[in-house]
């Protein structure tokens, strides 16, 4: 329903728990590289457990192919520099929702071609930043729940 980007990702542990979570909610994951890791990655396969075949994964060498292979796509942005919060955003299926690297966040020229479409999530102010699986799961499960989590299973088995 929804795709999630990551723009040039530094920790394998924390792609492989995004890749997770996009399993879970089959969402397709977009890898903008360069990638500071090896898709073999040990780590990267061990975070993502036995869900990899459960998750479609595209792979671009740079942002300006993601742009050009994914033309006029709906995106948002999220930075601790943006101005507007996540919650207040409206998603629709299909879209991309897109996170930068976890040292650096998205690059500042990214942010500003895109401005209106950046948002954060609330923090203390001297906490720097959120862990970056931790920020995709709060942001893209709030895009779900605006969307009633069409396609996902709500309640558990029942008890006997």
């Amino acid at each position: 329903m929804f795709n999630v980007v990551l723009v040039e990702p530094e920790i394998p542990q924390n792609t492989g728990n995004v890749a997770r979570t996009c399993a879970a909610i089959g969402s397709t994951l977009h890898l903008v590289g360069p990638l500071g890791f090896s898709l073999e990655d040990k780590y990267l396969k061990r975070a993502g457990l036995d869900y990899w075949p459960l998750v479609e994964v595209k792979y671009y060498e740079s942002y300006r192919e993601f742009e050009e292979k994914n033309p006029g796509a709906d995106k948002y942005f999220f930075s601790t520099k943006a101005k507007q919060c996540y919650a207040d955003m409206s998603y629709n299926p299909g879209c991309y929702l897109v996170f930068g690297k976890e040292t650096a966040g998205l690059p500042l020229e990214i942010l500003k071609a895109h401005w209106d479409r950046c948002a954060r999530i609330p923090m203390v102010d001297d906490a720097r930043s959120l862990n970056l699986s931790n920020s995709v799961a709060i942001v893209v499960y709030e895009a779900m729940r605006q969307n009633g989590f069409k396609g996902l299973k709500i309640e558990g088995p029942s008890k006997k």
